[in-house]
């Protein structure tokens, strides 16, 4: 047989615990002294089948499943037949439901719910029967028992309990929880809800729910869990008022009613969202002002919007692009473009009423006419005349603007105050802080004025005005030194030491030739406008056919009025005499060509003088030769049968650069004869 099985015993005094035979025996203590927690069961043995007289033994038990065989229980007293066990507890079943008792014995077994009997197997048996079935349980606190009685012969019993948790039988929702708390941890920004776990045998878990305050809860829980407690970490911190639920379910999905609602207040740690639909807003053109528009914010702390603007995207959000400063605006903003050829950028942010800002919003965009001068001012300007001119000096400005492009100086021969006085500018784009007039007209009094000018033209704050009694300069600047003349065989190259006589403009090169005895100076002539070079480095080359000729060249420099020496006067000359490389061959004659000349890349153009010769012959071609020192003759390199009326050309694809080339065209006659030559001469680069 088995021992008694028990898992809690409590006396009220000392329990002996002995082996005896094998049978685990104790000291028969008093049913009433037995306390056991539920849901464990109490277990009370007693000699006879009435369940009479003096228990022989009382313990806990927490589930029924007993097989003594054909022994007796192991407490001393017990009979092998004729005797009784019985089970009692009594426990809260929450909010009750469909359950299942299944109970087996051999002999009899009986089971009772507050003293009603829900099973009933009661006979003296061979062999064990089984029984089970199904039975509703209000909610709360009841009891349960069995009885067992065992006749004759061997002894067994068992018996469970449990919920059925079909959705189609159990329609039972389970109690609410009890006990809910919350706690919110500003050091965490946590919230942890807390509740008394329900008596439910069939819960499956709770659910707890978040609402902000003035809303529903959401049909999703923000959190299931088999615990007793949870702990929000995702609660916005955004100084709102928000309230928990907790809702326990069971295993048919059977859901509670919610808990009391219990709300904390979070601290706010949350900005605003960025407001929507600024960058809907647009212009076509060049507006002069900007109104914009935006969706509204939800945020119940908000208090209102900040407006930025920068020429550069994306807009920083800084004191110096803050439009509206600490007033906040509504839903919309209207303010002055400023016209300084820009494009204007605008953000929006929203700002709750704890002083946190939201990101930027989406971007307007604007386009400006420049309109706007600079902010640069020319500072103290004050004016000298000397040899180099008239000189203005002024401080720089203490402000810069971005799209400065220098200052311009006005010269006028009235103040400004005077109504429809004429300005000219003298100076433009200039950067620094000084300028030089180097030629106004003497014996004039002028009025200066230095502006500031952006990239469009747009003038800022005038200099103060400054007069200048201009008395001009007659002197001449001192001889140039260094001056050097070197034959080549392309012409002559000049050069010379650079002039820093105060007012200095230009050099003139100046070509002296002997004629009866005597050195006549003419100026090298610009090609162009056939007026004297103006030269503005100490190098010049004189491309003249290198023919032998002896030369003379004098370099002046040239100042702002004109003022120029002479070779006569103290000018320095320079002696040379060119190369020779004219042909050794016999004077060129008897050509019927006039105009004969060369251009550069070997161009030679001739004109015709007569188109037949003396037989009446027509012109048939021309022949081109070209002077070769090295066998000293005339070579043939090419024949132009095209252009035989009027006037020809040929083009010399193989001259020989840098150097003098001479050319000799003859006329062919259709008769077979031919002129004899003129000749020209060309300087290669």
């Amino acid at each position: 047989m088995n021992r008694p099985r028990g898992t809690t015993v409590a006396t009220a005094s000392a329990v002996v615990l002995a082996t005896a035979g094998g049978l685990l025996t104790a000291a028969t203590p008093a049913s009433a002294a037995v306390t056991c927690a539920s849901p464990v069961f109490k277990r009370t043995f007693f000699a006879n089948t009435t369940f009479s007289g003096t228990p022989k033994g009382t313990d806990c038990d927490a589930a029924i499943d007993q097989n003594w065989g054909t022994g007796a229980p192991g407490y001393k007293g017990m009979p092998a037949n004729n005797f009784g066990v019985r089970w009692s507890t009594t426990r809260d079943f929450g909010s009750g439901g469909p359950f299942t008792f299944a109970a087996s014995s051999r002999d009899g077994i009986r089971v009772y719910l507050d003293g009603v009997r829900k099973v009933d197997l009661w006979k003296n048996v061979a062999t064990t029967v089984s029984k089970t079935v199904n039975v509703t349980i209000p909610s709360g606190k009841h009891s349960l028992r069995v009885d067992f009685v065992n006749w004759t012969g061997a002894a067994n019993v068992k018996f469970s309990y449990s919920p059925r948790t079909s959705a189609t039988v159990d329609k039972v929702k389970p109690l609410v929880p009890t006990g809910t708390t919350v706690t919110y941890s500003t050091a965490t920004m946590s919230t942890k809800v807390s509740w008394a776990k329900n008596k439910e045998m069939d819960l499956a878990g709770y659910r707890v729910y978040r609402r902000l305050k003035g809303a529903s809860y959401p049909a999703k829980p923000i959190a299931t869990t088999t615990s007793t407690s949870w702990t929000d970490t995702t609660v916005p911190k955004d100084g709102n008022v928000y309230y928990y639920e907790v809702r326990a379910y069971d295993k048919a999905g059977n859901t509670s009613s919610g808990t009391a609602d219990l709300g904390i207040t979070t601290v706010d740690r949350t900005a605003p969202a960025a407001p929507k639909g600024v960058e809907d807003n647009w212009a076509m053109g060049y507006p002069d002002q900007v109104t914009l528009y935006w969706n509204s914010n939800t945020e119940s702390d908000l208090a209102g919007y900040r407006v930025y603007r920068s020429t550069s995207s994306p807009v920083a959000l800084t004191s110096e692009n803050l439009l509206n400063g600490d007033k906040l605006s509504g839903g919309g903003y209207t303010g002055p473009l400023p016209q300084t050829g820009d494009i204007y950028y605008y953000v929006v942010t929203a700002v709750d009423t704890h002083g946190h800002e939201s990101a930027a919003s989406g971007t307007a965009m604007y386009y400006t006419r420049d309109l706007t001068g600079p902010v640069d001012t020319a500072l103290n300007a004050r004016a000298s005349e000397s040899e180099a001119g008239v000189t203005l000096t002024w401080d720089a400005s203490e402000r810069t603007s971005r799209d400065f492009a220098g200052y311009s100086i006005f010269r006028s021969r009235q103040p400004r105050t005077v109504a429809g006085a004429q300005r000219e500018e003298v100076g433009k784009g200039v950067k620094g802080t000084t300028f030089t007039d180097a030629a106004p007209p003497p014996g004039v009094t002028y009025y200066y004025g230095v502006v500031a000018l952006d990239h469009a033209g747009n003038g800022g704050t005038p200099s103060q005005e400054v007069t200048v009694a201009v008395v001009g300069n007659t002197t001449a600047p001192a001889p140039v030194t260094g001056v050097t003349a070197t034959p080549k065989e392309n012409g002559v190259a000049l050069s010379w030491d650079a002039s820093n006589a105060p007012g200095f403009d230009h050099y003139r090169v100046l070509r002296g030739t002997l004629v009866d005895g005597q050195w006549v100076y003419k100026p090298l002539l610009d090609p162009w406008t056939l007026r004297p070079r103006e030269i503005t480095t100490t190098t010049f080359h004189d491309a003249v056919p290198a023919d032998g000729q002896q030369v003379r060249y004098s370099v002046v420099a040239v100042d702002q009025y004109g003022n120029q020496l002479t070779p006569d006067t103290g000018a320095t000359v320079a002696d040379v005499t060119e190369l020779d490389l004219r042909p050794t061959a016999p004077p060129a004659t008897g050509a019927p060509l006039a105009n004969l000349s060369t251009g550069p890349n070997g161009w030679i153009s001739w004109s015709l003088a007569s188109d037949r010769n003396e037989s009446g012959s027509p012109v048939s071609g021309f022949e081109i030769h070209r002077w070769n020192r090295q066998t000293e003759t005339f070579d043939l390199i090419g024949t132009n049968h095209e252009d035989t009326s009027g006037s020809g050309s040929w083009v010399d694809v193989t001259q020989p650069a840098a150097t003098t080339v001479y050319y000799r065209v003859t006329v062919l006659y259709a008769d077979g004869t031919k002129s004899g030559a003129t000749e020209t001469a060309a300087v290669t680069d």
